[in-house]
């Protein structure tokens, strides 16, 4: 037998789960695996708290947060740090200029190489298009910090990917 909590926390997790997934997916750069960890890792958290969350002023800013915290704790995690083992040594960089045609796959791994909390930034403002102070909120840091992490992360993606990134603008 449910009760009221466990009703609305199935609707909400029936309503969201899929475009929480898609967020995992993009601030994991496209690791399916662990974005469905960062999901099942969110929900159970936002089930604990559930109270808190329906009292929550924004509560979609409280979801993006639960989220980049659960992506945040997950970096952290002793086993993550560890060496990665591999039968061959690859035999080229993992960032190359991408050519015009790749630029999916080249943005995936650019997007790969910063950091969580970098690439959080990004995808907030760019893919979600949030302001700065939702994605400060978002990311529990000042409007200034939101800022200087984008153009950051923006010079790297613009080093990495080259030219390629403004001739696919055009």
């Amino acid at each position: 037998m449910r009760s009221e909590r466990d009703e609305q926390f199935h609707r909400f997790v029936v309503s969201r789960r899929s475009g929480l997934v898609r967020t995992a997916t993009l601030l994991t750069a496209g690791d399916a695996h662990l974005a469905e960890d960062l999901v099942q890792s969110t929900l159970t958290k936002l089930y604990v708290a559930w109270p808190a969350f329906q009292r929550a002023d924004n509560p979609d800013g409280y979801l993006r947060r639960v989220l980049v915290n659960a992506l945040t704790d997950e970096r952290r995690r002793w086993w993550r740090r560890r060496e990665e083992s591999m039968a061959d040594v690859p035999d080229q960089p993992a960032a190359e200029p991408v050519v015009p045609g790749e630029l999916a796959d080249g943005l995936r791994v650019a997007l790969k190489q910063l950091p969580p909390r970098m690439r959080a930034a990004l995808v907030f403002r760019y893919f979600y298009d949030l302001d700065v102070a939702d994605t400060a909120d978002a990311l529990g840091c000042s409007e200034g910090t939101v800022k200087s992490q984008t153009a950051r992360a923006l010079d790297r993606l613009r080093a990495v990917i080259g030219p390629s990134l403004t001739t696919a603008h055009r």
